[in-house]
């Protein structure tokens, strides 16, 4: 037997021509096995390596942030958990390997084949989520790739490599199925550009050129210069909070924001007045503009200083003082001509140029002129009303431009699968033969095969999802557990509780009722107020012995809890939890499937506190003792079958209890409601709950079994909240109050409370620095809808701002009725230790799962000083930005 010949060993460092040359024969030799590999175990590294990629988007925007010093680190972690989620989404069906389609009638068949080895260029605007991007497509279509990242960037990109490449491997991929140039160089880039199968080049004009100039297939994207046009039929709030919304992301740096706006005459002065209430400036004519020219422009190019940088130091170049936190600076022009009027120009920043127009056709034609002269084949935007189809048609067949985005950040639009869900997810943005490109779409995996998109914004479908059943009214327990046996026929219980609640007798009423309908029964009752993994792991050896076809789930949140999680073990013991535990931006994307329940046993959730909303949730939260690591699990497939919610099971609880169960159950409604998540179906529970907890809460907390009305309404409310936020989700608050419970063990609810207030005045900004990123939210309208709930539990006001002055004023006189205290400190949390974990805890809140529907997108920062003042009790300070 010949011994094939393997290829020579890759040098630890590429910085030159031989190192260069030994590392290709190498990424040569693992690309040809590679071709070898079948759709599943494809499809098995292409998973490994999306979900190791998405865990690292903190650290690798960070090094981003740190090596390039541009762009804003929260922008770059959504920029790297969307390459890693969204393209994992969009492509984890797609076959790659093989036949991908047969028609038997028209006689076609399609068969793909990789093409071999890819050479990828890097840029440094996007370097981390690019580098996520392109290799994640490469091993999804079994090609090779190497990386030449741009000198200003190199570890970050690197770094990025490295972790999909050792994922991949991991999973079973060939060991230099990834490369890279450690000192990348023009030599070195030409000469990869020659050697590659096929390029795929982001970058600028020079860089694009020389890809197509290098002999070899080339997908290459150029500059954008993405004219906007606001037409006087559209919406001015959603318009021009958009563009905002779209053109501060990352500080302006993604290629298909917005550089310029056209502006019909009869809207002009609306729409600059709806800028400048959000936060930006425009630029003086004059002195002013004639110096930001010149600080932003070199010999008619854009200066190497401004792409990424924020509006404010921009500003500061040219001698402009404008507010710290300006948002973007706009300069009045007249001139589309590139070669007499630099702004418009791609700028690359917080910078946009706007034009008048006396007509529609007079805006569309400067338009075009926009998109040949600085940007042709990229990407235009309008706004518009819907109906008027003859506009849009005249602008959609004008524009010289493969991406036509309509009432749509251009942004987030451009790249794809956030505002229309057709428009495919990608960091490389073809431009046809407009831009030199060799494709005219956003790049995916069908280009690394050997195949013009107008997507109109689109709201994508919501839901409502609760218990198949829910049973309530006072003394229903027995009632409900009857239809388990007669109408069910349910043969074997398995109960689980804590061992106050079981030994206290709470848990009698149902045993007694399981034996006098012949069901047998078991209990577990090892439940800690903190669920570990470890008890429940021993509840479920004593699970599987009983083998339940019944679980029953009594107390707390805690014991909800960990009977979900039990549940969940009992019936797929071959799951992982930091699988299931992974973050998602959108539940209906996220990278892990969860299993199918209920195949073995009906789960029933009975609670005993009024507070969690478990029994109508799909979430559940468990420590490992070992390693400290909490697991917070989400999906509906946890959302327990039945809950029975009856107050007989709550009448005993404690004033303590009372107390931070009842405003955790506010803080549920209030932030539900304001969600960007919320809809109609969710906002009447809301309100029902908060109404319910100002009208009893008091007396539930001072009489307690004393007044069984006061009680049952608390139980009631929970209810209501929990179906409202598990289909609505929650927000800041929530993020910051899970890690003071976690660093500082402050009561979950109390956790709630203390911050509760504060982050309402930070959510009500009507500028804020960051807007939720969600479809059906359009602009900043957290304080109408404050207002809105405030009205409904009997506040009054003559406007929205007193309204919510007035609804926070009742918020603390209920605090201070049932005896919360006003702030961290005085819960007894040390300050020096506080201020050592609040860098660390301020992370950990931008990074919870309940952050994403805020419907402020915090900032670090800004989380850091709501802690600050909720520690020391500082004044309430305005959070516009």
């Amino acid at each position: 037997m010949v011994k094939k010949p393997t290829a020579p060993a890759a040098p630890e460092v590429v910085d030159n021509m031989e190192a260069f040359e030994a590392l290709l024969a190498r990424v040569r030799a693992a690309q040809e096995e590679y071709a070898k590999f079948s759709q599943e175990q494809v499809d098995k590294i292409f998973f490994e390596a999306a979900m190791a990629a998405n865990k690292q988007r903190i650290p690798l925007a960070k090094m981003a942030v740190e090596e390039t010093q541009r762009g804003v680190l929260e922008d770059k972690v959504i920029k790297n958990h969307y390459a890693a989620e969204y393209i994992y989404n969009a492509y984890k069906n797609t076959k790659t390997c093989g036949v991908l389609e047969h028609d038997e009638a028209y006689g076609i068949t399609k068969i793909a084949e990789p093409i071999g080895v890819v050479g990828a260029v890097i840029p440094t605007t996007n370097p981390t989520s690019t580098a996520i991007f392109k290799t994640l497509i490469c091993l999804k279509t079994r090609n090779a790739i190497i990386i030449s990242p741009h000198p200003a960037a190199a570890k970050c990109t690197i770094a990025a490599a490295k972790v999909v490449l050792e994922a991949a491997v991991k999973a079973g991929a060939p060991e230099n199925i990834i490369g890279w140039i450690d000192a990348p160089s023009l030599d070195l880039t030409n000469r990869l550009m020659r050697e590659s199968d096929i390029i795929l080049a982001t970058g600028g004009p020079g860089m694009v050129k020389s890809a197509y100039s290098s002999g070899k297939p080339a997908l290459g994207v150029g500059a954008g210069n993405t004219p906007v046009v606001i037409d006087e039929t559209a919406d001015i709030l959603n318009a021009v909070n958009s563009i905002i919304h779209s053109k501060t992301f990352d500080n302006g740096m993604i290629c298909a924001s917005e550089q310029s706006v056209t502006v019909l005459d009869s809207i002009y002065d609306q729409v600059k007045a709806e800028f400048e209430r959000r936060g930006c400036y425009f630029v003086k004519q004059g002195k002013e503009l004639e110096a930001l020219r010149e600080a932003m422009f070199k010999n008619g190019a854009l200066d190497h200083r401004i792409p990424g940088q924020p509006a404010a130091s921009i500003a500061a170049l040219a001698g402009i003082e404008v507010p710290a936190k300006t948002k973007i600076l706009i300069a009045e022009v007249t001139s589309t001509d590139p070669n007499k009027e630099e702004f418009s120009h791609e700028k690359l920043s917080p910078v946009l140029a706007m034009y008048h127009a006396a007509t529609f056709q007079e805006a569309v034609d400067k338009a075009e002129h926009l998109v040949l002269a600085g940007g042709p084949g990229h990407t235009a935007s309008l706004y518009v009303h819907p109906a008027e189809k003859d506009k849009i048609a005249l602008f959609e067949n004008t524009m010289k431009a493969c991406r036509i985005v309509i009432n749509t950040p251009s942004s987030q639009g451009g790249i794809g699968d956030l505002y229309n869900f057709g428009m495919k997810p990608s960091l490389t943005l073809g431009c046809g033969s407009w831009g030199g490109n060799s494709v005219s779409e956003n790049v995916g995996v069908k280009h690394l095969l050997n195949i013009k998109t107008v997507a109109e914004r689109r709201e994508n479908m919501l839901w409502f999802r609760a218990p198949e059943k829910i049973y309530f009214k006072k003394g229903c327990t027995p009632v409900a557990i009857e239809e388990l046996g007669r109408a069910m026929g349910k043969k074997r219980a398995f109960i689980v509780t804590d061992q106050f609640l079981y030994k206290n007798g709470n848990c009698r009423q149902i045993e007694d009722k399981l034996d006098e309908l012949g069901i047998a029964h078991d209990a577990f009752y090892d439940i800690q107020p903190d669920p570990r993994l470890q008890d429940a792991e021993k509840g479920v050896e004593r699970m599987k012995l009983f083998e339940p076809d019944l679980i029953i789930a009594v107390g707390g949140g805690s014991a909800m809890d960990a009977g979900k999680i039990m549940w969940l073990m009992y019936e797929h013991p071959e799951c992982k939890f930091e699988d299931m535990a992974m973050d998602f931006m959108d539940i209906r994307k996220r990278i892990y499937t969860f299993p199918e329940m209920g195949n073995k046993a009906y789960f029933v959730a009975v609670p005993t506190s009024s507070g969690t909303g478990s029994e109508v949730t799909p979430f559940a939260i468990i420590t490992d003792a070992e390693t400290g690591i909490k697991w917070p699990i989400t999906d509906y497939q946890l959302m327990p079958n039945m809950a029975i919610v009856d107050v007989d099971n709550a009448m005993t609880a404690p004033k303590g209890l009372t107390c931070a169960s009842g405003i955790d159950v506010m803080t549920h409604a209030i932030e539900s409601y304001v969600s960007i998540m919320s809809s109609d179906y969710t906002r009447g529970l809301s309100m029902r709950a908060a109404k319910l907890v100002f009208e009893n809460l008091p007396a539930a907390y001072e009489k307690g079994a004393a007044d069984p009305h006061a009680r049952e309404e608390m139980h009631n409310a929970s209810c209501l909240a929990g179906m409202a936020f598990a289909n609505a989700f929650l927000g800041l608050n929530h993020s910051m109050a899970h890690k003071l419970g976690a660093y500082h063990h402050l009561p979950h609810g109390l956790a709630n409370a203390v911050i509760l207030t504060r982050v309402m005045r930070y959510n009500a900004a009507e500028k804020p620095v960051k807007m939720g990123t969600f479809s059906q939210y359009q602009y900043p309208h957290a304080l109408h809808d404050y207002a809105d709930l405030g009205r409904y539990c009997g506040c009054t006001g003559a406007d929205d701002h007193e309204v919510f002055e007035n609804f926070i004023k009742k918020l603390e006189d209920l605090m201070e009725t049932i005896g919360i205290k006003k702030t961290i400190a005085e819960y007894g949390v040390d300050e020096k230790y506080f201020l050592d974990t609040l860098d660390e805890m301020t992370e950990n809140a931008f990074n919870d799962q309940c952050t994403g529907a805020n419907p402020r997108y915090p900032l670090m920062s800004e989380i850091k000083e709501l802690y600050l003042d909720a520690y020391y009790g500082r004044e309430p300070q305005s959070y516009e930005a």
